[in-house]
């Protein structure tokens, strides 16, 4: 099954690409035929100057290496895809940050961080419930700029849903701005329209280029 799927892959590819290099050589014999045609029958009061039999040659080989890189990039956009399919597949049981504020809890934990972009006097993590109603708050204390994990204990919320946290950092009286992410286990990877895709235990699907950190 293996061999043949492979063979039939192999084959599809040759058939794309010889398909992509006919299409060229017509279009090409096109062209010349037309140029030919143009130089048979043109004014002899009036020919077809160097200028302008320079400027179409010089379009139909514009064309032809367009078509040309247009081929390799194809070939290229496949082998990346084929790449990141086979690194992402690596993600599968281990757990990643994403930008966010929902929480994931798992054996009676959630766990998050902030990224600061300024140190802090203060930093307080309000739970939240599915309705936006604040459950529990604890403070992290003073704080380094960069990204700063918490862990929540959700022994006591363990069958909630929809909860998330939000954070309020400041320094002194001034707010210092932040963004949230979340931690959740990878349970699988697949693909969408070309798109991967990263399957999270708690979180649902999230694009692979919204991982921020792998742990």
């Amino acid at each position: 099954m293996t061999t043949t799927t492979a063979v039939s892959g192999s084959t599809s590819a040759t058939t794309s690409t010889g398909a992509a290099g006919t299409k060229a050589d017509l279009s090409e014999d096109r062209f010349l035929k037309l140029l030919v045609a143009q130089l048979a029958n043109q004014d002899p009061m009036n020919p077809l100057d160097n200028a302008q039999m320079t400027s179409q040659m010089a379009q139909i080989s514009t064309v032809s290496s367009i078509e040309k890189v247009n081929q390799s990039l194809s070939g290229l956009a496949g082998q990346l895809a084929a790449m990141q399919a086979l690194q992402s597949s690596s993600l599968v049981g281990r757990d990643v940050m994403i930008e966010g504020n929902r929480l994931a809890i798992h054996d009676g934990k959630a766990a998050g961080a902030v990224d600061l972009d300024l140190p802090a006097d203060k930093v307080v993590v309000d739970i939240l419930s599915a309705g936006g109603q604040v459950m529990e708050s604890f403070n992290l204390g003073a704080l380094p700029a960069g990204r700063q994990p918490f862990e929540w204990d959700a022994q006591s919320h363990t069958t909630a849903e929809g909860l998330s946290f939000r954070v309020t950092a400041t320094k002194g009286s001034t707010v210092v701005t932040h963004r949230t992410l979340v931690q959740d286990q990878v349970v699988s990877v697949g693909s969408d329209n070309g798109a991967m895709l990263v399957q999270l235990r708690g979180l649902g699907n999230v694009g692979y280029d919204a991982v921020r950190s792998i742990f």
